[in-house]
């Protein structure tokens, strides 16, 4: 019996000295990078709620890109995941991240291997874009917001391939619940039945994560893809926020790099987007502002107006919202990064192919075929959605057209008998495939791609994939390469959505007959994911066979066209008898834990200087020997930057800044500056710091807890009794 127990030990103890050294035998080469790219707090409007007066006015959460690079052992393969903290990625940010990336290594990243994906932040600066539409309420073409993309992009890139290192990767999946619904579930009711019956949820609860240890069994890396849009942060917000997935992505990191500000740390999270395009982070769900009664089903309407149904998160405000969900996501990330034990083994590849989406001729089936459609928007695209309801008399769900709107269409553009007929059911508002002034509206020409990491395919798609196509998607992709056989492992698919480029949503062909907002959005007509299905099929099997792919036609490249009507900062002024930095506004002199900080500064515009990799303020404790060290910034949930004008033809103007104070913060002695940027009537620009008064940071009064004091009281009494029974 003692034999047979010493040798069931020993057995054990081999067993797990092997799959510690499997664990940590290097499979893949990877490097992490992470790099600002918070582009103009002031005065360019947020991309997302398409809202022309949400213009950015300060900063709740600054912006980032997370670069993971990944290669063979014999480094002969590499494939580069970006994460960002935007809405989405447009076609010229990638265009020229790969030609600065080309300039600084020659042909190692290019636009095959590469994949930049966006969280789909609705709080960012717009204007990035080189088609007209998604750039009309940003009032044009945005050089800051394009230039804080690529070069933070780039720059990410860079930080991880100069930390490349052996490394293992793996996985692991989980169900994430209270954390989505589905907002268009009309729609998704017109899927077949048998279909819907293969699922338990009507959108996807699956957190998938990729957990990245050196050869020593450190972590250093983690990205997580789960669908849910980032609004919660909702169309009344002015601040500069990565939302839900942005502060997931900070809580993860200050976990794993104790003691770093926000941003900084070896270790580096990211929180990717999928399936999203159905899928609302807005858990009380939508309810009529007027009566609080739920709205329409179908139209999402409250006495027939979209601008009463909105849809509520989980918190009394947007900010709770935004961090229930936040952590909602970091907890469960957490939890599988920690419990993670799939290896990824096997080839590091890709395969990518430009494809003209507006052309493509769809296999029905063995009989039939059908052709998709040039872009245009439907009715109602122009409804918004319960997240973030649109305007006027449109509703979602429109099938018809509207006299008056027809109107004024036509003056734009008047689509032709072929398009309204290959875009039916869709009543089309904006005829945008057909418009060519002055440069093109929407995209044609589209990124198509695959990244493989052994069994790990990330299927990136350059759209809003609804639920049940992107689950649709997945299938096609596994399916076509299990069909090949190459594979050593059952292969594992994600949906990357928002990436490399952007042509608004996918819904399936039964979803786009009801025609919600997604369906009025899906620009290339009722046979779009059709089109996709085909070519990531074709790409998979491509995959699995280990055969190339043709490139596809280029897509156009319109920097040089883009316009600008944006009105630039003319100058920056400080009221009469004060300078810039003054303080406005300053502390009380002293504050409890649980409480805010409140401060303000005679101002100046923050898009004379951007602050990309800095800040626009510190809260500073005072040290020992008189020395002051920053401890908040602007990159930190506990604090708010706004930015006010207070007088347009003196171009004055006010920051306020608020920290909120945490219930564990250190004692003593605080201050907090501001680091602005004028801009003279004569064009210069000069940096300038303002400085609050000190103000102290008590510690809270404790009242007496009688419970604790007889808890207490009984912890000394058997101490006594222990110290006599054990006098040495």
């Amino acid at each position: 019996m003692a034999v047979s127990t010493k040798l069931g030990v020993f057995l054990k103890f081999i067993f797990l000295v092997q799959v510690g050294v499997w664990a940590n035998t290097p499979h893949y080469h990877v490097g992490v990078g992470r790099a600002d790219i918070t582009g103009p707090a002031a005065d360019v409007d947020l991309m997302g709620y398409a809202n022309p007066s949400q213009t950015s006015r300060g900063i709740h959460l600054r912006q980032f890109s997370r670069a993971f690079i990944i290669a063979d052992l014999q480094m002969t393969n590499r494939v580069v995941f970006v994460n960002t903290d935007a809405c989405m990625i447009s076609q010229i940010i990638k265009l020229e991240v790969v030609t600065q990336l080309k300039q600084m290594y020659g042909d190692l990243y290019n636009e095959r291997n590469l994949c930049i994906s966006g969280t789909h932040t609705h709080s960012g600066p717009g204007g990035f874009h080189q088609y007209i539409l998604f750039d009309i309420t940003s009032l044009g073409f945005v050089k800051e917001s394009y230039e804080a993309l690529v070069n933070g992009i780039v720059e990410s890139i860079r930080l991880a391939h100069e930390s490349i290192r052996p490394a293992s990767i793996l996985m692991n999946q989980g169900e994430l619940l209270d954390s989505n619904i589905n907002r268009s579930p009309s729609a998704y009711l017109n899927n077949p039945e048998e279909e819907r019956k293969k699922y338990l949820y009507d959108v996807d609860k699956t957190m998938t994560i990729l957990k990245f240890v050196d050869e020593n069994g450190k972590g250093f890396g983690m990205i997580s893809w789960f669908a849910v849009h980032c609004t919660s942060m909702n169309n009344t917000n002015h601040l500069i926020s990565s939302d839900n997935k942005g502060y997931a992505e900070l809580l993860f990191e200050m976990e794993m790099n104790k003691g770093a500000l926000p941003g900084e740390g070896e270790f580096v999270a990211a929180f990717a987007q999928s399936n999203e395009g159905d899928v609302s982070p807005n858990t009380k769900g939508p309810h009529c502002l007027d009566t609080g009664r739920p709205c329409d089903f179908n139209t999402s309407t409250c006495n027939g107006r979209n601008e009463l149904c909105v849809a509520f998160g989980p918190g009394k405000d947007m900010f709770e919202s935004t961090q229930i969900i936040a952590t909602n996501q970091y907890k469960m990330a957490m939890q599988l990064y920690s419990s993670a034990q799939q290896m990824l083994t096997g080839p590091v590849d890709f395969r990518h192919t430009y494809t003209d989406m507006s052309n493509v001729e769809v296999k029905l089936n063995a009989t039939n075929t059908a052709k998709t459609c040039k872009p245009a928007m439907g009715y109602s695209f122009a409804a918004g959605t319960t997240d973030g309801p649109g305007a006027f008399n449109f509703t979602q769900g429109s099938t018809a057209g509207d006299l008056f709107w027809d109107t004024v269409r036509n003056f734009l553009h008047t689509p032709t008998d072929a398009q309204i007929k290959c875009h039916h059911p869709k009543p089309i508002l904006l005829d945008t495939g057909e418009i060519t002034r002055p440069y093109p509206w929407q995209p044609i020409i589209l990124d198509t791609q695959l990244l493989r990491i052994g069994q790990f395919i990330i299927i990136a798609v350059p759209a809003e994939f609804t639920t049940m196509a992107g689950r649709r998607m997945r299938d096609r992709v596994e399916g076509a390469i299990k069909v090949e056989k190459t594979f050593q492992d059952t292969p594992v698919s994600v949906i990357a959505g928002l990436s490399n480029d952007y042509s608004d949503y996918v819904t399936t062909y039964e979803e786009y007959q009801i025609q919600r907002y997604e369906g009025g959005s899906t620009i290339y007509g009722p046979n779009t994911l059709q089109a996709y299905l085909q070519v990531f099929g074709e790409l998979a099997v491509s995959l699995a066979k280990n055969e190339s792919v043709p490139p596809g036609p280029n897509p156009p490249n319109l920097l040089d066209k883009q316009i600008t009507l944006l009105p630039p900062v003319i100058f920056d002024g400080a009221p009469f008898g004060k300078s810039f930095g003054d303080p406005v506004i300053n502390p009380l002199p002293e504050y409890k834990p649980n409480s805010r900080v409140t401060v303000s500064f005679v101002g100046a515009n923050p898009r004379n200087n951007c602050k990309t990799g800095h800040t626009f303020f510190e809260v500073q404790f005072q040290e020992r020997n008189g020395s002051w060290t920053p401890l908040y910034n602007d990159r930190h949930w506990e604090t708010r930057f706004y930015w006010t004008r207070t007088s347009t033809p003196f171009g004055e103007s006010e920051v306020t800044i608020t920290w909120d104070i945490s219930s564990d913060q250190k004692p003593g002695v605080y201050r907090i500056q501001y680091y602005g940027d004028k801009k003279s009537i004569f064009g210069g620009i000069t940096a300038f710091t303002g400085t609050s008064k000190t103000f102290n940071v008590v510690t809270s009064e404790k009242k007496f807890d009688q419970k604790s004091y007889n808890k207490f009281l009984e912890n000394l009494a058997e101490l006594k009794k222990n110290r006599v029974s054990s006098p040495n």
